[in-house]
């Protein structure tokens, strides 16, 4: 599938900061809602081949092995897009659709994220999700395959309407753009893994913005003058519920 163009889901002042500032957000991958999401549990550490057990025992090496992608979820962090615009569930996620979504040219967001920001080594990768019903644990120990991008894209079939596509950052240094959640601030000491790392893009990054069908209006007046002044070009459209069916569409206003 064409990932030029991918799409990220709002609330309306969410999606009016990100407009205003010009950046995307990463969040450490133990941070997400989903307790599978990334978990070093969906790959099988078991089967330990006896030649490995001739100096340290079967659940040393289990145990050594296994920490290592629990280090791999601890240092990654993770932007979710999707690759759709009009989903009734994922616009209902956000504020009952007065949200918006952000359309972002990948391509021209690609330079930005490429770039050395601290030790970013991995911004300009997109893993596709790959959903599964049930969870088909590979064999660490006969490695058929990239591993450690099956844990990073690896989910339960619930979620495959999201049609998530998932930028990544591995260990990010503070000389990275980032904040800390307000709730978080008072904290003598803070998880470095609460910390959100926000990479600036230009606004040519910025395609197009859909306001959710029940926006505000003084919300929706305040993201339109946002989203022109980020990118003259942008393209503008309003969600409308579809007369004869179950789904959405666009009308474009800008």
């Amino acid at each position: 599938m064409d990932l030029i163009k991918l799409y990220k889901y709002l609330d309306a002042q969410g999606g009016l900061a990100m407009l205003r500032n010009s950046n995307i957000q990463f969040t450490n991958a133990t941070k997400l809602n989903d307790p599978f999401d990334c978990h070093p549990s969906l790959i099988d550490f078991s089967q330990v081949p006896a030649e490995r057990t001739r100096v340290w025992s079967k659940e040393d090496i289990i145990n050594l092995e296994a920490n290592r992608f629990e280090r791999n979820r601890d240092t990654t962090w993770l932007c979710s897009l999707s690759k759709n615009y009009d989903s009734l569930l994922m616009w209902s996620y956000y504020n009952c659709h007065k949200g918006i979504c952000i359309g972002i040219d990948m391509e021209k967001a690609d330079k930005y994220l490429s770039r050395i920001w601290g030790s970013i080594i991995l911004g300009h990768i997109k893993f596709e999700v790959q959903y599964k019903d049930i969870i088909e644990k590979p064999d660490f120990f006969k490695r058929e395959q990239d591993l450690w991008s099956y844990q990073l894209s690896t989910k339960a079939k619930a979620w495959e309407h999201e049609q998530e596509v998932r930028l990544v950052i591995v260990d990010p240094s503070r000389m990275t753009p980032y904040y800390v959640p307000t709730e978080l601030e008072k904290k003598e000491i803070i998880d470095y893994k609460e910390i959100r790392f926000i990479p600036k893009l230009g606004g040519e990054c910025y395609d197009s913005v859909y306001l959710g069908v029940n926006i505000d209006d003084e919300k929706r007046t305040e993201i339109i003058k946002a989203a022109k002044n980020l990118n003259p070009n942008i393209k503008i459209y309003q969600m409308k519920a579809y007369a004869n069916a179950f789904k959405l569409q666009k009308e474009q206003i800008i």
